[in-house]
């Protein structure tokens, strides 16, 4: 498991640890990480550090000092290095000095086009936008590379947002820990490839972090692997209500995300039984939720549409003592009915898109979706998955999970039914609602990167027929384990 942590927390563990340390050591830590990593990118193209161009947009701060002294690193290496004050003439003075020393200049008039473009414009105590001088010169200079400098600038850190103009990274390299807008919102988008300098922040830092990242010893650690003594009931069994007449699709594509989990069993119970049996012979289909039999998870709305009929089968669902999860028309429903979740004890998940979180919640998630999902689950007392590029989890006890592995092959019509299905399959398998929830969004997204290998267009069947793949690659370096 990975983590992000606010500005705010960064600056606390800087502040605890300067004092430990010579004056000037954690900056030189941090320009080293920085020179080794662009130094790296710029021996695989264009072919050497040498003879290299590199610019460095600085600004006046630490931010823009990082990026000098590690541009002085590369020049002592032989690149030819040119800086641009991009906020008047200010400076950091001592990176400006090491710069000038290694044979780097710093100028107005920075050439057109290089190999390797710093981002050294604003740090994590920058403000949302870019200073106009520093986006005229962007959208001048064509480069190779660009690297930002801890986050990309112009973001809004703590939460991912982009509300102005931001700096598009190729490679993010941060100092000492994640931050959120390395994983949430449009940021995540405009990070790129991140990678990390350890600083020796990490003993200080707060042992609450903003959000955690999931990472494949995560899914490793909770999955529950068969063993010898299990059968098809002990692995957990899957309820699957969803579809209609109108659109038999979802109840068979949940049913295919159902099937790729680890759960033994699965039950339909709906008005497309049908076609789920010429599909799926090995699933058990009913016509309602009351005549499915025994399951230890449901899932409930896709496809089912917002009569009666699918609301009093979303009541039988809830009315069941086992976990569930609500998506799609389930929706629609609780935000019409919203006292159908009154006196619910056992889990639920919901995983609305963005207009679904509006019914759910009276508004839409905005900028920071970290803190919208918290503020639903909070309020619903369930678990929320809501869907985006980079999906948010938040458990009613304030926890928020960030999912890295989104990917826009998923925007494909009936996606969202497989990832219900694969959810409930965790569920009924015996994972709690929030690992539930993190390990059907990591290995979806995994799932989509692989249907997309090769291909230009995905669906949601490509996506399903992927899942056992993924979660074959992610389990591969673990032993069974038998369920608790």
């Amino acid at each position: 498991m990975d983590a992000a942590w606010s500005s705010a927390a960064v600056r606390r563990a800087e502040a605890e640890l300067m004092p430990k340390l010579p004056p000037g050591t954690l900056m030189q830590r941090a320009a080293a990480g920085l020179a080794s990593a662009a130094a790296r990118i710029l021996k695989q193209d264009p072919g050497n550090v040498y003879g290299s161009t590199v610019t460095v947009l600085a600004g006046p701060g630490d931010n823009g000092g990082d990026a000098l002294f590690a541009a002085a690193r590369l020049a002592e290496r032989g690149a030819r290095v040119f800086a641009v004050p991009v906020m008047g003439t200010r400076v950091h003075p001592f990176a400006a000095a090491a710069l000038n020393r290694a044979g780097g200049r710093l100028t107005e008039d920075p050439p057109e086009d290089c190999d390797l473009l710093l981002d050294g414009i604003l740090g994590i105590g920058g403000r949302p936008g870019l200073p106009d001088r520093a986006a005229d010169l962007l959208g001048r200079i064509s480069a190779g590379t660009v690297i930002a400098v801890d986050v990309p600038s112009g973001v809004e850190v703590d939460t991912g947002a982009v509300p102005a103009g931001a700096v598009t990274a190729d490679v993010t390299v941060t100092f000492g820990a994640r931050k959120p807008c390395h994983v949430l919102g449009e940021a995540a988008l405009r990070t790129g490839r991140l990678e990390f300098v350890d600083i020796g922040l990490t003993p200080y830092l707060d042992p609450h972090p903003v959000v955690t990242v999931a990472a494949e010893t995560d899914i490793r650690s909770w999955w529950h692997t068969p063993g010898p003594e299990d059968d098809k009931y002990t692995r957990g069994v899957v309820g699957v209500a969803a579809g209609s007449d109108r659109y038999p699709g979802a109840a068979v594509l949940a049913a295919s995300g159902a099937l790729a989990g680890p759960a033994g069993y699965v039950r339909y119970a709906g008005a497309a039984a049908d076609h789920v049996r010429r599909r799926y012979a090995e699933v058990v289909s009913t016509e309602t939720v009351e005549e499915a039999g025994r399951v230890e998870a449901w899932l409930v709305g896709p496809g089912i549409g917002t009569d009666e009929r699918a609301l009093a089968e979303l009541r039988a669902v809830l009315a069941c003592s086992v976990p569930a999860v609500m998506d799609a028309d389930a929706l629609t429903l609780i935000g019409e009915h919203p006292s159908v979740l009154s006196g619910r004890e056992a889990p639920v998940v919901l995983t609305p898109h963005d207009r679904e979180f509006e019914r759910l919640y009276g508004s839409p998630p905005g900028d920071d979706r970290a803190a919208a999902a918290a503020a639903l689950a909070k309020r619903l007392n369930c678990t929320v998955l809501l869907k985006g590029h980079h999906t948010v989890i938040a458990g009613p006890d304030g926890a928020v999970w960030a999912n890295p592995s989104g990917r826009p092959a998923l925007a494909t019509a009936g996606s969202g039914d497989v990832l219900g299905g694969f959810l409930t399959s965790l569920l009924a398998s015996g994972m709690d609602a929030v690992s539930a929830a993190v390990a059907a969004a990591f290995l979806h997204g995994r799932a989509a990167g692989i249907a997309s290998r090769g291909r230009r267009t995905v669906t949601a069947s490509d996506v399903a027929a992927a899942l056992p793949q993924a979660v074959g690659a992610v389990l591969s370096a673990t032993s069974p384990r038998r369920r608790a």
